[in-house]
């Protein structure tokens, strides 16, 4: 048995990888982005690793056929925008893995579905199952049911979950910003940070939102924070952007990386 993805370098022999985009990088001005991150998801499917995409963009997605100037705020109308993107970001996904004959499986969730048990269970089995079958899990929020009460609140979140979850041997999070920074990346003195070590509180790091405005609803902070929960759970994580994601999985050396906790160790290479 090898060791555990310790580098980034090892991201290029994961065997089971999580990959979390958001809503501004795949959805409006940047949907032709969808292609670049299905070409890099596919190098990594073609060389064995079991791959899984955390996608928001749903409601992003949704919004122009609504006829809507702006992402929705009352619940209602973000469920009806999520209903209608869902299927066209899926039919998107999947337009363009039929060019690597690599078939989607669509999973949604809802943060009850975690926390309960037997919805947790069913979940688990059936992401395995998926992955065995070399189906191409994408997973997002379960945007139509969910309640502001119950809402994952990002999807950074949910990611740090199903890598839980499927025991991933990385995580790597997506967005528009190539990494994390000591401040706001547009403000002068903002240096990126290469290196998270276990429980490194970033007591100097002042956060600023990362994605575009309106659209989607995480930021460095959840990043952070969805980082840790990965890393407690022994998920080590890459915070990288979307640009970045071929040379991500290829191990190059890029972004953040946040350190698994000693002692803890993901499904193994």
């Amino acid at each position: 048995m090898s060791e555990p993805v310790l580098t980034r370098e090892g991201i290029s022999r994961a065997s089971r990888i999580v990959v979390k985009v958001g809503s501004s990088s795949i959805s409006g001005l940047n949907v032709s982005q969808i292609t670049p991150l299905v070409d890099a998801l596919a190098a990594a499917h073609a060389r064995g690793a079991e791959v899984v995409l955390v996608s928001s963009g749903a409601i992003a997605t949704g919004i122009p056929y609504l006829k809507l100037d702006a992402r929705p705020t009352d619940l209602a109308t973000q469920q009806a925008a999520a209903a209608v993107g869902q299927n066209v970001l899926i039919y998107r996904y999947q337009d363009s893995l039929d060019r690597y004959n690599i078939v989607a499986g669509q999973v949604l969730l809802t943060a009850g579905d975690i926390e309960n048990p037997s919805h947790r269970s069913n979940a688990q089995r059936a992401m395995e199952r998926l992955l065995g079958l070399r189906i191409l899990p994408i997973v997002n929020e379960n945007d139509t049911v969910a309640t502001h009460e119950i809402r994952f609140g990002d999807n950074d979140r949910l990611a740090a979950l199903v890598a839980e979850l499927i025991n991933a041997d990385v995580l790597v999070l997506l967005s528009d910003v190539d990494g994390l920074y000591t401040r706001p990346p547009h403000e002068a003195g903002a240096e990126r940070i290469e290196f998270v070590p276990y429980g490194d509180e970033l007591a100097s790091v002042t956060f600023g939102d990362i994605g575009a405005a309106g659209v989607g609803t995480g930021g460095a902070g959840t990043k952070v924070a969805a980082a840790r929960q990965a890393a407690a759970s022994g998920t080590p994580v890459l915070v990288t952007s979307t640009g970045l994601v071929a040379q991500a999985l290829a191990g190059d050396s890029l972004g953040t990386w946040f350190e698994a906790a000693p002692g803890m160790s993901s499904q193994t290479l």
